[in-house]
């Protein structure tokens, strides 16, 4: 089984360098999902590493209908060339349920029958709200048979061992799993796999070795690598870049009404996300073209200097 410090040792000593960039088609890109187009482009460049897109559609009800098509042209006229074929979580299903299978296997997941509100009646609280206690977990000996495992959800039994990750910009972050999150879902009742499995097992199959995303999913990345740990899938180096917020501080999304990219004037755009992740663009590259900007910004790209902490995209947009 792989240690945290082992795989950072592998990873750090590796001449090979795959990213990726992981959106969501529940609507068009927004200034958030470019910093993290950008950053996870610039990182895997700077590295001579590959760069692969893959579309996450785990979840048909919040999926917008040519939201992926428009992320991909849209990427192209921002001159993000990616490596490799485009991957959608949608046809990966087969690989979901071989991954469950196997933790069924080590009997490490079991069938779970409660309602949320039954989970939201729990008086154990975690850092992402009700902690599920178990109900289904003790009942797990009584005999429920295939059909009825298949209208159920599914949860991996957790444990109290300490997963520790040093982040590349926010730095230490230690959780215990069975106290700070417990027993958490890989399938929900409808048969719709968990992000938690899916990104794991996606990782895992394309042999990314570095992650580069948004601070809130900083929290999960704990689960993710004792998902990893359970499946001895090695660990990936982990880099969550600040949160673009709108002025009341909410996080950019199609909830809080985040304007989309414009595929007018692509440049301006790109300008300000590498303002937003510290890079200090000059002047001169608002008035260049994408090859120069991509040059320089490839050439001069510094991780220490990319903020820890969110900031209003109004600061970087002019």
């Amino acid at each position: 089984m792989h240690t945290m410090d082992a795989v950072l040792d592998t990873f750090s000593n590796s001449s090979v360098y795959r990213g990726r960039f992981a959106p969501s088609p529940t609507g068009p890109l927004h200034f958030g999902s470019l910093v993290t187009a950008v950053g996870s482009y610039l990182d895997a460049r700077s590295h001579n590493g590959e760069w692969r897109v893959r579309i996450e559609d785990l979840d048909p009800p919040r999926e917008v209908p040519g939201a992926a098509r428009d992320m991909l042209v849209l990427l192209e006229k921002l001159g993000m060339e990616w490596d490799g074929e485009v991957v959608y979580q949608s046809q990966r299903h087969d690989l979901y349920r071989a991954a469950l299978a196997q933790l069924k296997k080590e009997t490490l997941i079991y069938p779970c029958f409660c309602s949320r509100k039954e989970v939201a009646a729990s008086k154990l609280t975690g850092i992402d709200g009700p902690i599920y206690p178990g109900t289904c977990r003790k009942a797990r000996d009584n005999g429920q048979n295939n059909q009825q495992q298949k209208r159920s959800a599914m949860r991996v039994t957790t444990d109290n061992r300490r997963i520790k990750l040093v982040d590349r910009v926010q730095g230490f972050l230690s959780q215990r799993i069975g106290q700070d999150i417990g027993d958490f879902t890989l399938r929900r009742t409808d048969g719709v796999f968990a992000y938690q499995l899916a990104v794991v097992v996606d990782d895992a199959d394309q042999h990314i070795t570095h992650v580069v995303r948004g601070s809130d999913l900083l929290d999960s990345t704990p689960r993710q690598i004792f998902l990893q740990q359970l499946l001895k899938y090695p660990v990936p180096v982990y880099m969550h870049l600040p949160l673009a917020t709108n002025r009341r501080g909410e996080k950019l999304s199609k909830q809080t009404f985040a304007a989309p990219v414009s595929q007018f004037d692509v440049l301006s755009q790109l300008v300000a996300a590498l303002r937003f992740l510290g890079q200090n663009p000059p002047q001169a590259l608002h008035d260049s073209n994408l090859e120069t900007f991509w040059q320089w910004a490839v050439q001069h790209w510094r991780t220490d200097r990319i903020p820890i902490s969110s900031a209003p995209v109004s600061f970087f947009i002019k």
